[in-house]
């Protein structure tokens, strides 16, 4: 990781990505931070936000939506896209995705990183109680 001067903005960037599970946009950052940081610019937010994925201290979870959504948990887990609501939820499971790499390496494949991201639709927008499994045909 590069050492970077201390600035209080890229402080509070930074702080905001990690403080939410909403996995944010660069935009959700910056107006957030508007209101406590009035001559914040969103070119900062972006600028920061690519040297903090270069450091890693944060990832990028994708693209939804549109927008790069990005992840200030950066230890390995795997992601759930509502494809209704676009929520990007974090979910436990084997974090080393070990079954997956094992398929890999058995094909010959060198695996430097696995990212686990699953498409569908949340509990919330298919009505089902918390804990209870999805029925993928019901809307």
């Amino acid at each position: 990781m590069a050492t970077r001067n201390y600035s209080k903005k890229r402080e509070a960037i930074l702080q905001k990505i990690r403080s939410t599970t909403r996995h944010p946009t660069a935009e959700w950052v910056y107006h957030e931070l508007k209101g406590e940081i009035p001559d914040l610019s969103l070119a900062t937010v972006y600028r920061n936000i690519r040297l903090f994925k270069e450091d890693g201290e944060i990832v990028s979870v994708g693209t939804v939506d549109g927008q790069e959504r990005f992840d200030g948990t950066v230890d390995p887990h795997g992601h759930f896209v509502c494809t209704d609501c676009s929520a990007v939820i974090d979910f436990a499971g084997d974090p080393e995705h070990t079954e997956v790499r094992d398929q890999l390496k058995e094909q010959g494949f060198l695996v430097n990183r696995v990212d686990l991201t699953a498409y569908g639709i949340c509990s919330t927008c298919s009505g089902a109680p918390d804990g209870e499994p999805i029925n993928n045909t019901q809307k």
